[in-house]
């Protein structure tokens, strides 16, 4: 099945897109966007894979679901468009940046910043129904999204993996950790942010980790 992806990520994942499942994956993602109102826009399905292409990956951040609500998914984690008012973890996260770093990011919650940079903003699942949260899961994201990780554990060197919350901390699995960082924490959600994200210096340690290995940092801004 060909997939209007970005070309290099169309090289790596062309025998996932051609086995079963994604194409049942497919037909039911279409359906929904036929007959509800789905987030985010299908333009932006795989906005995280065209604005960072494979052999630039640095970075990964694991999310869930897409927002649910109006305007807020744009096809990258925790990310939402210009304009709309910071979903209360993005909060948190840059406050541990701010914290960490020493710079406080700019007050957008667009993230294609740092998806440019090699930061590659995953979710597990890649849309959802309006105002219906996990209303997409268990129909085939999440196998294809565990083969884009175990994709960037086999095929790149030095990335570091951001895995925030029980739900991303299960996917270490998929992850080689002999040749990739690994970085764990509670979520940054209001619930859990206390009990260890805050404080566990992620985004200092990542560009640590780069620097070691002769990669440019990311700018955390």
């Amino acid at each position: 099945m060909q997939v209007k992806i970005e070309p290099s990520w169309q090289n790596y994942l062309a025998k996932e897109f051609d086995k079963d499942y994604f194409e049942t994956l497919v037909t039911f993602v279409r359906k929904e966007y036929q007959t509800q109102v789905i987030y985010p826009p299908a333009k932006w399905i795989f906005r995280a894979f065209d604005l960072c292409p494979f052999d630039r990956i640095k970075v990964v951040i694991l999310g869930q679901d897409p927002y649910h609500g109006q305007g807020q998914a744009h096809g990258l984690c925790f990310s939402v468009q210009d304009g709309v008012a910071l979903p209360p973890s993005l909060q948190n996260i840059y406050r541990e940046i701010a914290d960490d770093t020493g710079v406080k990011p700019l007050p957008s919650g667009n993230l294609e910043r740092w998806a440019c940079q090699g930061v590659f903003l995953l979710n597990a699942t890649l849309s959802v129904r309006a105002s219906m949260a996990g209303s997409h899961q268990g129909q085939g994201w999440e196998r294809f999204t565990d083969a884009v990780i175990e994709t960037i554990s086999r095929y790149r060197e030095h990335v570091v993996f951001l895995l925030w919350g029980n739900y991303a901390q299960q996917k270490v699995r998929l992850i080689d950790v002999t040749r990739h960082c690994v970085l764990s924490a509670v979520h940054p959600s209001p619930l859990s942010a206390h009990r260890g994200f805050f404080g566990c210096k992620h985004f200092s340690k990542a560009n640590s980790f780069l620097e070691n290995h002769g990669l440019t940092p990311i700018e955390w801004r």
